[in-house]
């Protein structure tokens, strides 16, 4: 497998510096990936640099991903407007702990193969070296001029609202050179790819290794990702889509995907999953002559939540979009674990009744208009229940005098009233 021709047909080279091809297919070749580790938990931003790496590996070379544990204490300026706040040393630790279990998901740590991956961590080589050796041994080599004509250098400075820029954010790309260096010296790495807003620090990188080793080192940078209508990828209104369940459910996940356009979904599946090419020429046929089943976005939403979860938590995600959006039942309702449950109603309208006083039962009439106020009437309530327009629990309510008590509870604590088709009501029994 050809890495650039892989990543060229999947649209995700944006440079990369001359020879880089021709080094890779001379002989097995390591590479690194920076990785931000101000968080316990990856975000489908970072999904672009794993996904190369996952390619480099399958194309038989050897990935390495480094945490920033020391740059992360400063902050990268690149295509930031102000500076971010710094981390601790213990902080810095279990993020890269948490990363590591996220990116064994995309990456072999484990092979006695050449090219398993590796794990480093940047704060490991700079933690003892003194200021003053760094400025003698590194800086000299280096100019000023050089590091001022770069682009997030002078995006920065030109700020209008005068910020400025910190000596420490200044200091930031003689950093990632010399992570590139180190990495050079000691891990045989001739690499280093990033996003294209890391051009000119990985430049930066391979400069000082000229200079300082007479070496030769390359350097290659996928596009930054942006939606079809030009914002930015990765954001809803909740914020970052996490890989972590802890802060993006693996339903929330899933419906990420299914919600991206038909032209975003077209460029997504090339980036973020590892079908070949005639696979995935076959789906966009499918697309083509059945836009609104969506098999773009069905099959992208399937191998990513796969990928990041398992095949147990896509089940559950399709099962549970099924609820809002099919024709379910309320077995399926009850197999939802609770995890997925309030990540399929999150946001609805919710009431919390007494389980002392369900558990003795009351009138279905009672509890919607008087313990929980589904309805603003009982009439109300009558009109729809006679058409037909009620549910509790995915089942139709047929009689308003029914008795709903604690055997009704889903998870022992929930209950789920549906007005109309789309109206749904949460009940929680405490």
């Amino acid at each position: 497998m050809n890495f650039v021709e892989e990543l060229r047909w999947r649209g995700m080279i944006h440079d990369l510096m001359p020879g880089t091809e021709e080094q890779l297919q001379k002989e097995m070749t390591s590479a690194y990936v920076g990785i931000d580790p101000t968080a316990d938990s990856l975000h489908i931003g970072h999904l672009v640099g794993v996904m190369m790496l996952k390619h480099f590996q399958r194309a038989g070379h050897r990935p390495i991903a480094l945490v920033g544990g020391a740059t992360g204490m400063i902050g990268d300026p690149s295509m930031k407007s102000v500076e971010r706040n710094l981390l601790d040393e213990a902080t810095l630790r279990h993020n890269q702990e948490s990363i590591k279990k996220q990116l064994a998901k995309f990456l072999d740590f484990d092979s006695e193969a050449p090219n398993a991956a590796k794990l480093v961590n940047n704060y490991d080589w700079m933690k003892d070296y003194l200021f003053l050796d760094f400025i003698r041994d590194i800086g000299k080599h280096i100019t000023v001029n050089y590091m001022m004509a770069k682009d997030s250098v002078k995006k920065r400075l030109s700020n209008e609202s005068n910020v400025g820029m910190s000596f420490t954010e200044f200091s930031y790309q003689l950093l990632q050179g010399y992570d590139y260096l180190y990495l050079y010296q000691h891990e045989g790495c001739c690499l280093q790819m990033g996003g294209s807003d890391q051009w000119g620090n990985i430049t930066t990188g391979t400069e000082l290794i000229r200079r300082k080793e007479g070496g030769e080192a390359f350097a290659l940078v996928c596009p930054l990702i942006t939606k079809a209508d030009g914002t930015k990828f990765g954001k809803t209104e909740a914020g970052n889509v996490w890989l972590d369940r802890r802060y993006t459910s693996p339903y929330a996940f899933y419906q990420f995907w299914m919600n991206v356009s038909d032209e975003d979904a077209a460029r997504y599946i090339k980036i973020f999953t590892a079908l070949d090419k005639e696979e995935i020429a076959s789906i966009e046929q499918e697309q083509a002559s059945a836009p609104h089943l969506r098999p773009l976005q069905k099959r992208l939403a399937k191998e990513i939540t796969t990928m990041v979860h398992s095949t147990d938590d896509y089940e559950m995600a399709v099962e549970a979009s099924n609820i809002l959006f099919g024709n379910s039942t309320s077995e399926s309702l009850k197999k939802l674990d609770e995890e997925t449950f309030l990540a399929v109603f999150d946001g609805v309208p919710r009431f919390e009744i007494s389980k002392d006083e369900l558990s003795a039962g009351i009138r279905a009439l009672d509890l919607f208009t008087e313990k929980a106020p589904v309805f603003p009437s009982k009439g109300e309530m009558r009109k729809l229940v006679q058409s037909g327009g009620v549910s509790v629990n995915k089942e139709k309510l047929s009689d308003t005098e029914t008795i709903i008590n604690t055997a009704s509870l889903i998870n022992q604590t929930y209950l789920l009233a549906q007005k109309g088709r789309k109206n749904y009501f949460l009940l929680i029994a405490k």
